[in-house]
């Protein structure tokens, strides 16, 4: 299956920390990248051959062309 490097989310962070983690594809998943945002920066992220989930730990706003999503946190 190819991946659609259309598709991306958009991920603002409701506050300091927020943490962004790409997770590779294939038969073990894995981190393969990591980033910290700060209250209200944003991350565009989009989806690769490489990479095929998102992992996000804080408080943020996610975007994608599903919706809208918070997290509780």
């Amino acid at each position: 299956m190819e991946a659609n490097h259309e598709d991306y989310i958009v991920i603002k962070a409701k506050d300091h920390g927020v943490q962004v983690i790409g997770l590779t594809r294939g038969q073990d998943t894995k981190f393969h990248h990591t980033e910290k945002l700060d209250k209200n920066e944003i991350m565009i992220a989009q989806f690769t051959n490489h990479t095929s989930a998102i992992k996000i730990r804080g408080k943020a706003i996610v975007m994608t062309k599903y919706g809208t999503m918070e997290t509780d946190q």
